[in-house]
This record gives C-alpha cells, structure tokens and sequence, in this order.
C-alpha cells in the first residue's frame, strides 16, 4: 500500500464464523489502494506471466485508471508485488525496471502465488480496494472517498491456485465489510449504493470457483459487478448519513473453504 495504509490480523472473524480476519484501513483509498495494493499491470514478457501490484505502479504510472486520476510517484525506488509461482528470471526483473524507470538495483519484488499464506493475505487485503474499483466501474466519482476500512476473513490456504483463486474471492464476494467515508450527495448513494455490493451482479450466489468454471476460467466474461464486497456502507462526510447495502453470506464461505465443524 505504499506506508499510506495499514494491514492486520485480527479476531473475530467477520462473516466466517472463526479464524483469522484481515483488517485494511487508510487515509489515502487512492494512492493507497489503487494506486499501489490494485493488481492491475499483467506482467507478461517473454514466457513469463504474473499479475502485478504494489506501489511501482505508481513509479510506472501507465494504466488507464492511473492516468484518469493523475496517480504518479517520482520515487527513485520501486516496490511491487507479482502473484506467480516463479520468481521472474533475470530479463523479466530487467524489464521491470526500466518500465519504472529505475536503476535494477533500485527495483524490489516479492513474489507469491495465491495458494501460500503470503499470497493469501495480500489477495484478501484488498476489500477497500475492491470496493473502490466497483465504485469507479459504475461511474461514482472515487476521488469523494476520504478515508476507508474493510475487513474480511482469511481463508485456508488452498492446496492449489485454482482452488486459492476461488477461496480468495469468496472472502470477498461474500464476507468483506467495507466502510468509506465520502464527501457526496445522499441521493447518488441511495442510487447508486445498492449496485455496490457483490449481490447486485446476476452471477451472485455461487462460490467463485463453481462460477468461473462456468465461465471457461476466463475473468473477462465473469459480469464485473461480481467483483465487490459483500457489504458496503457509505459515512456521508456532507450529511452525517450512513447508508449500508447487501448482506455476507456465511453458508457460502464455509462451502468454499471446505471448513468442517466437530459434532
């Protein structure tokens, strides 16, 4: 997140009835969470692939989303984050740099795949991120958010990427909380508030895994309202109103993370 936000553990779980939740909060949801924590840079050179997060994206400053915003970082370092089975090889790391336009020397990457607990927990981190980024794709103006906090609970980690992928999701889709504090006009969040959250979307009520299955294991035909908390609620900044949309889905987490309990 670029130190403009903080990430923790903490007890008890959200919507998952035990375990670990991943507490996300930040003073700066933009530069923080789109502008670094947002994977949207596909790295893909010669017969590597890994999506990329992380603050270089600001270094890089290249995607739309950046651009629209006037998200840019001058840094001499750049810091980012691949979700990958392999560690980039030497030509890979090389071409990174020079996209941020540093030094190799300057350029640090960590990588993890999404079924290990690191790449867990930074997927999972993402709540407020999500919610930003659902916000901005049904043309709310996200530059009203002020401040923001999400929670929702860590899954077990999965035995594969395919099954984390799912797992990971449905933390999400069905157990994030997200709260965001905005400078905006009651009437557009009574509008646009109950599109928010992830039920809004007609692929809503399966584990993520079943649906994109059904969908050939392609995101692009996945309807993208999906991708959104759970539960999103609105702090009218301008009012004093609190608006709060959708519902978590407890009985869907516990299929997806196949969790059993004693009898």
């Amino acid at each position: 997140m670029g130190g403009m936000g903080s990430v923790r553990n903490s007890l008890p779980a959200t919507a998952s009835g035990g375990g670990p939740t991943i507490v996300v909060e930040t003073d700066h949801p933009l530069e923080a969470c789109i502008g670094a924590q947002y994977a949207g840079w596909p790295i893909k050179f010669d017969d590597y692939f890994a999506m990329g997060s992380g603050p270089m994206r600001l270094r890089r400053g290249r995607e739309a989303i950046l651009v629209e915003h006037e998200l840019r970082e001058q840094e001499d370092r750049a810091v980012g984050v691949l979700e990958s089975r392999q560690l980039p090889p030497a030509s890979v790391c090389l071409q990174i740099a020079d996209e941020c336009q540093v030094p190799p020397e300057h350029l640090c990457l960590l990588v993890a795949p999404v079924s290990s607990l690191a790449g867990t927990v930074q997927v999972v981190a993402r709540s407020i991120e999500t919610a930003i980024h659902k916000l901005h794709a049904i043309d709310f103006d996200i530059r009203q958010i002020r401040s923001a906090w999400g929670a929702a609970p860590l899954p077990p980690v999965a035995i594969n990427d395919l099954q984390g992928i799912g797992r990971t999701n449905d933390a999400i889709l069905y157990g994030a909380e997200v709260t965001l504090w905005v400078h905006a006009d009651d009437d557009e969040l009574r509008q646009l508030g109950p599109l928010a959250p992830s039920c809004s979307s007609r692929d809503y009520g399966r584990p993520f895994a079943e649906i994109f299955s059904a969908f050939d294991h392609d995101f692009y035909k996945i309807d993208p309202l999906l991708f959104s908390p759970a539960v999103m609620s609105f702090v009218n900044l301008r009012s004093g109103r609190c608006f709060r949309f959708g519902q978590a889905r407890p009985d869907l987490l516990g299929k997806s993370f196949g969790c059993e309990s004693a009898s």
